[in-house]
Formats: C-alpha cells, structure tokens, sequence
C-alpha cells in the first residue's frame, strides 16, 4: 500500500466517513466482506511486482523487436484518431534508443501503474475471474487467468499515459516517451485478452471503441470548456465505464448472466470512482479538472462549493446504480460480500476527498479562478 493509500484508510480517516465507520467495524467483527477483501489485496500485493515484471518484459521485447516504429505509430494514431498522441518521425530513433535501457522503461512504467483504477482494479478483476470460474464449474489456467487479467489491467492502464499527454501535466520527454509507449501496451493488452477466446476479445473491442468515444468527448471538451454539459459529461465517462465494465464482463469470460452483472457493476464503480478522482486532482493540482463533473456544476450554478457537493452526490449516485448489480447476482455466487465491502471503500474514497477539500478551505480559492476562468472563456 502506498503512503498516500495508507493516508486515506488509517484509523484516522476512516472515522471521518460513515462508509469508513463501517469499514472499521467489518474490520474490528472480522465479517466475511472483509475477510474476502483482505484475502485479495494481500495476494494481490504479492503478485503485482509479478505482472509488473511481466509487463515490462513483454513492453521491452516490443520496443527493441519492431522493425517499423513509424508505421506503429501511424496505424495507432489513425485507429485512435488523435493527432496529440503522435510522436513526431523525428523524435523515434532517440525516444526508443532511451526506452530500450531497462531502467529507463522500468521508470515509466512505476509510473503509468502508479494509478488508483490500477491499484484498486488488480484485487477485484482477480476476485471475479475465480468467482465465475467456481460459478460456472469451468477451471481456468494460471496462465490463462494472467493473461486475461493482465491485459485488462494493462488496457485499463492505457489511459494513464493517454490522459497525461493529453493533459500536458508532465515534461515533454517523459510525454514522448509515453507517446511510443501506448501502441506497444495497447498490442500487449489485445495480445493477453485473446486468450480468453472470439467473444472476450469481442467484448474488448466494442468496449474499447466506446471508451476512444469518451477520449474524444473529453478531448474536445478541454478545448471548449465552455461547452461542457450534463449530456458531453455522459458522453466523457464512457471512457471510464466503457474499460472497466468490458474488464468485468471478461472476467466471466463474456458468460451470461454473469457477464452483464459484472459489466453493471465495474461501469458504475469505476464512474463513482472518477467523481472521486475529480476531486482528489482538484486538490493535487490546484485547479479543477477539465472537464469534470466539478467544472461543470461550477459553470451551471456559479458555486464552487455547491459545485463538489453535487459532485459528491452524483458519486453517490453511481454508487447505488453499481449496488443494483448486487442484488442481480445468483443467490450462490460467494463473492457478493467482497463486493459489498469493497464498495465501501470506493464511497469512503469519494467522501474522503471532499471532507479533505473542506478541510483545507479550498472552496474559496477556486471560485476566485473560476470566475476567471469563466470570463476569459467567453
């Protein structure tokens, strides 16, 4: 666990949401959500350094092995339809010879992972997969079982660098290098999905299309804030539920019924998550997100204050929609009381953050640049 993670969840924190309460309690009572949870994040910090090393080995053979760089990159940025995550022919030759060292590659890879959807994704798509497995009675391989989840976790790790260099928070060198990074991790993703047969690859490439859908919302929106609406932020956050629920509906290898029960809940997790994460980077960054759910009800009501409580609620909102696939799952899968609890933790997540923003007395520092900001888009 990060310190930043351990921050979040201490005793401390913990208390200062109602979600965070009863985590304690499962905790203190030892109660089966709990159990369940611990039992995969403990597993799952052992073998995360494994799919690390994994990742890193298959992104290095690919990089040193190609023998056409240009062509790659040509053919990802015309699938992806995004001149901004094209690397200039000038620039590959010198952005791939530092790749190739494997300390350099291994650096921007620690980074790119460094991700709360990774982290908090790699316990629960492993608890899925084994849930459906005893469920529909079919035994998978260990090494069928990395590679669907490894490559969902990798795709699902694709819009870190993607957003990054979109979002030019970072130098230029570490943004080429995640410029020549992205169609190798994207071909490594297809690659390890495959395994799982036509339909789980069928079901990433329609989710995959969908969430390149909410890329270019999102693209679009950051040009023209001002153009931001409730419908372009539905529109913007398919590129969270489209990834994860295709990730959920794979871990039961696209089966019915568990496929869209899973699909159901991973979509609207990983949107109440995304309000959360809006929050959490206002806070990092200094500055509210564009777009993001904040900006817009800032924009709408011309209150910053109200604006992230509202974001808050709209998380909440998702939350309860994700709960819904609760009560559809099959009365004698064992995994619902993972679920349950690890559904706490992404609601104490969001409330976190926005107790944190009050906390610090932020509300009034961004409504003096929104104002700004409001006029000098105009």
């Amino acid at each position: 666990m990060s310190s930043k993670e351990s921050k979040i969840f201490s005793k401390v924190s913990l208390m200062s949401t109602m979600s965070g309460k009863k985590i304690i309690k499962q905790v203190l009572l030892q109660e089966k959500g709990y159990k369940q949870y611990n039992k995969y994040k403990i597993q799952s910090e052992k073998d995360f350094s494994e799919f690390t090393k994994r990742f890193l080995l298959s992104l290095h053979e690919k990089l040193i092995s190609d023998t056409n760089p240009k062509d790659t990159m040509k053919k990802f940025v015309e699938e992806i339809e995004s001149n901004e995550l094209s690397l200039d022919d000038s620039k590959i030759v010198a952005v791939r010879e530092r790749l190739s060292k494997p300390e350099i590659l291994a650096d921007r890879v620690q980074r790119i992972l460094n991700s709360n959807f990774v982290k908090m994704t790699f316990p629960v798509l492993n608890a899925l997969i084994d849930s459906a497995s005893e469920y529909y009675k079919e035994p998978v391989s260990k090494d069928v079982r990395n590679s669907i989840v490894d490559g969902h976790v990798i795709a699902i790790d694709l819009s870190e660098p993607m957003d990054r260099i979109m979002d030019g928070d970072e130098d230029i060198e570490f943004l080429d290098d995640y410029r020549l990074m992205n169609p190798y991790i994207l071909e490594i993703a297809r690659q390890k999905i495959s395994v799982g047969g036509d339909a789980v690859m069928k079901a990433f490439e329609d989710g995959f299309k969908d969430a390149r859908i909410g890329q270019y919302i999102d693209s679009r929106l950051k040009s023209k804030p001002e153009s931001i609406s409730d419908e372009n932020m539905i529109g913007c956050y398919k590129k969270y539920r489209a990834v994860m629920g295709t990730a959920g509906r794979n871990m039961a290898l696209n089966l019915s019924p568990l496929n869209d029960i899973f699909h159901l809940g991973m979509a609207k997790a990983a949107e109440c998550v995304g309000c959360g994460n809006e929050m959490e980077d206002a806070i990092i960054n200094g500055v509210i997100k564009i777009p993001s759910w904040p900006l817009y009800y800032s924009i709408v009501t011309k209150n910053v204050e109200k604006a992230f409580e509202l974001t808050l609620k709209k998380s909440e909102i998702y939350l309860d929609e994700a709960k819904i696939a609760l009560e559809m799952l099959p009365d004698e899968l064992t995994i619902k009381p993972f679920l349950k609890f690890l559904f706490l933790t992404v609601s104490h997540y969001n409330q976190y953050w926005f107790n944190e923003m009050k906390r610090r007395d932020l509300f009034p520092y961004f409504q003096k640049n929104l104002s700004i900001s409001i006029k000098n888009s105009k």
